[in-house]
């Protein structure tokens, strides 16, 4: 039956939110989980899949201009608005109903740098006249990925928005055959210059597009080299997914000095 929650339109869904002690999380329904916060610590990244998406910054570790399509709760949103300090940061989601949660998620306000635009992902793409350094794509809605924002046009669009030596970050739902048919789109429109890392708790691949050498050359000893100038935040926040990605980086059978990375603190 149609109603208030489950409207025509999967955009329009209305989410709601679960408390419990420790945390605060997003849902369409309770099948899955679209964001969550922790109570203690608001800006930190609490779902790995968000943090895998943060592992753009061992080759690009202080963006000036970002897009993201899709809100949610602001997981990146906030990490990236709290310690990527010099980026100005452009929020695209199209459900207000989304929209009207931020402050419920401690979304900052907006001002200067920092702006939630509603609207469509897709269109906004099309048409946008600025560039950015990094696109960072996490949309979906109560159906999943809409197609609007998967298509071989959308994709082909977010590389003309991104500035020279710009990078790509998509999140994809791990189900198949859907996902590879994703990654060939992707491939397509980045002529084969991406990297997939897979999401350590499953139900996620993260694909990097536009910058595969740089990740390439953070391979074997080089890895130290991206990994040792990174703030704290950063290296607690990646330090499961960034060892992962060194591992998927070098040949098998071969180890960096950075193997122990996942090791010690614990993520954020």
């Amino acid at each position: 039956m149609l109603n208030d929650f489950f409207p025509a339109d999967p955009n329009s869904v209305r989410p709601y939110v679960y408390e419990d002690e420790r945390t605060l999380s997003l849902h369409f329904d309770m099948s899955s989980t679209q964001s969550r916060m922790q109570r203690a610590d608001p800006c930190a990244l609490d779902l790995d899949y968000t943090r895998a998406m943060m592992a753009f910054v061992l080759v690009e570790p202080q963006p000036s201009s970002m897009l993201m399509i899709g809100l949610g709760g602001g997981s990146l949103a906030k990490y990236c608005h709290k310690h990527l300090a010099a980026a100005d940061i452009t929020v695209v989601e199209i459900n207000p109903h989304v929209i009207a949660m931020r402050e419920a998620f401690l979304v900052p306000a907006d001002h200067e740098r920092f702006r939630v635009v509603q609207g469509d992902g897709a269109h906004f793409v099309a048409d946008a006249p600025g560039r950015y350094d990094v696109v960072m794509v996490d949309g979906f809605n109560y159906d999943g990925q809409p197609e609007a924002l998967c298509s071989p046009a959308f994709y082909r669009h977010c590389r003309k928005l991104l500035t020279h030596g710009g990078l790509l970050v998509v999140n994809l739902h791990d189900e198949e055959p859907e996902c590879s048919l994703l990654i060939q789109r992707l491939a397509l429109a980045f002529d084969g210059d991406l990297l997939v890392m897979p999401n350590e708790s499953g139900g996620n691949r993260i694909v990097f597009a536009g910058r595969s050498r740089d990740f390439q050359a953070c391979s074997g000893a080089q890895f130290d080299a991206h990994w040792a100038p990174l703030a704290e935040v950063h290296k607690r926040t990646l330090r499961v997914c960034a060892a992962r990605l060194a591992r998927g980086l070098i040949a098998p059978g071969r180890a960096t000095s950075r193997e122990t990375a996942e090791q010690g603190s614990s993520g954020a």
